[in-house]
């Protein structure tokens, strides 16, 4: 029986919209990175790739110095809380929330940004009392693809056992967190960066159109149980 679902925010629960890309071309642009070079063209084919990775990881895989990866870093979130008062929800993802918290199912939100950007999108939706928990990779140990905010969720919410878990995201690397933690249900929704392939290749045990189907898969089956 599933008593704790883990849900990716960006491209999950909220929509991207391309605010991702966005923040990226602003901050790489303060490296010197210009939008149409090979360096820059490499460097959002990779961004592309790692959606859902934490952020700093991927300026680190990026740029050769710590430095010059913390400044971008910090360019990034900058110019992401530039946007977010553009930020809308995914259709449905509150109403499925609610439906979870409903049927008794505590409902952790996870993100590869900084805690105060994520604290300020949840702020921007209103959402700050919505979920029973809200981590983000400095408050866990690691970010994505590694499953430390997933067991730290369960350990938090107090769930039986990782069997127990749902996981769902819009990444490759929102599958192999939950992979990882050993997820009974690691969901991939086709709301955000990757597509069906990429997440079943991934090791999705499901694939959902949207986060809103998740209520009934996860109802569903404890029915069947």
């Amino acid at each position: 029986m599933i008593q704790l679902a883990v849900l990716d925010m960006a491209g999950t629960t909220v929509a991207d919209d391309g605010l991702v890309e966005q923040a990226f071309t602003a901050a790489i642009g303060a490296q010197g990175i210009e939008p149409g070079t090979p360096q820059y063209e490499r460097m959002i084919a990779h961004v592309r790739a790692t959606m859902g990775e934490s952020k700093i990881t991927v300026f680190r895989a990026l740029l050769e110095r710590e430095e010059a990866a913390q400044e971008a870093n910090q360019a990034f979130e900058e110019a992401y809380n530039r946007l977010i008062d553009g930020l809308k929800p995914i259709d449905g993802a509150e109403d499925a929330i609610r439906q979870l918290k409903d049927a008794g199912i505590k409902v952790c939100l996870t993100t590869g940004f900084s805690e105060t950007t994520q604290h300020r999108i949840l702020t921007a939706l209103g959402w700050q009392t919505l979920a029973d928990l809200t981590l983000c990779p400095a408050q866990a140990g690691r970010g994505r693809p590694y499953p430390d905010m997933v067991l730290k969720a369960l350990l938090e919410l107090k769930a039986d056992s990782v069997a127990n878990v749902a996981v769902a995201g819009d990444t490759a690397y929102d599958m192999a967190t939950g992979i990882r933690a050993g997820a009974g249900i690691v969901a991939g929704v086709l709301t955000g960066a990757h597509g069906k392939q990429q997440l079943d290749a991934a090791g999705a045990t499901h694939v959902l159109e949207s986060v809103r189907e998740l209520p009934g898969l996860l109802l569903d089956r404890r029915l069947e149980k």
